[in-house]
């Protein structure tokens, strides 16, 4: 898989954006898994979309999902400077440079959305981030990937107690890091909280360090344009994920996120099974 992604990584990337729409037909034509699931997601997301609104949004979103993935490959392939340059706008840029400048730390939060891998590159102009890495399963996928990171400036924690207290000491010190918190947490590392109207678990991470370093928190999108090229959107999230209340941080971390999603939503990924642990309801995707 190691050489299979350097080759990929070397075709333009209009000639993979393009294998991946012929991908993305196959996977609507028959009952894909990514399209079972992104269309349970769907419904439960945006329950008055019509059957021909939701169709479409499915099409979509199976399209998009299919080039985040591909395209993640080919940023992990390339410099640093091939990536950043992809990036055609940057909207509320003086949202994270002000954060930085303040020096109480900041927490980037990242959802599955749009090509999260392209924002890795353009935060390095900017600082060295602190980010958690989790190894992945397949040692040859997971090489490529820990090349990549490692051109970067970042510096990986492990995404256990550990990785933890190096962030929350970094964020003391005034550094940056990111966190994904849309995925399912564990029992023990998340609440029940809404989520595109569904009372789901839901992390407890970057409330907790919000709370306790009452840092900076900032909302990072980077969403697909019409020409393929890519648009940034930096936006201040809520004062109330600093709350001392969990329950009011959760809550708003979620809508904040629903908030960042929403601006286009076929661009989210859609096959993740997010409502696997609903408050009172089995496992909706059985």
């Amino acid at each position: 898989m190691y050489f299979l992604f350097k080759v990929v990584s070397l075709f333009p990337l209009c000639i993979l954006q393009l294998i991946a729409s012929w991908i993305a037909i196959l996977l609507n034509s028959y009952n894909s898994s990514m399209k079972r699931v992104s269309s349970i997601n769907l419904r439960l997301a945006y329950p008055e979309l019509n059957i021909e609104q939701h169709q479409a949004l499915l099409k979509a979103t199976l399209k998009s999902q299919c080039l985040t993935y591909i395209e993640s490959i080919k940023i992990w392939g390339m410099p640093q400077k091939y990536n950043v340059d992809l990036i055609k706008n940057i909207h509320g840029e003086q949202n994270l440079t002000e954060a930085l400048a303040n020096k109480k730390g900041v927490i980037v939060v990242i959802a599955h959305f749009g090509c999260w891998e392209l924002l890795n590159a353009w935060l390095n102009l900017h600082t060295a981030p602190m980010i958690m890495y989790k190894p992945n399963k397949h040692k040859s996928v997971d090489r490529f990937m820990l090349e990549a990171r490692q051109r970067l400036n970042a510096t990986l924690v492990p995404t256990d107690e550990n990785g933890v207290r190096a962030i929350f000491k970094h964020l003391k010190q005034g550094g940056l890091t990111v966190i994904l918190p849309d995925h399912l947490p564990k029992a023990s590392g998340g609440i029940y909280s809404e989520f595109f109207g569904q009372t789901t678990l839901s992390t407890t991470l970057v409330s907790k360090l919000a709370s306790k370093t009452q840092c900076n928190v900032i909302g990072l999108s980077c969403i697909r344009d019409e020409t393929s090229g890519f648009d940034v959107h930096c936006v201040r999230l809520s004062e109330d994920i600093l709350s001392k209340d969990l329950q009011t941080s959760v809550d708003s971390l979620n809508q904040n996120l629903e908030s960042m999603i929403n601006v286009a939503p076929d661009q989210y990924v859609w096959s993740y099974k997010r409502f696997r642990k609903i408050e009172g309801q089995k496992n909706i995707y059985h």
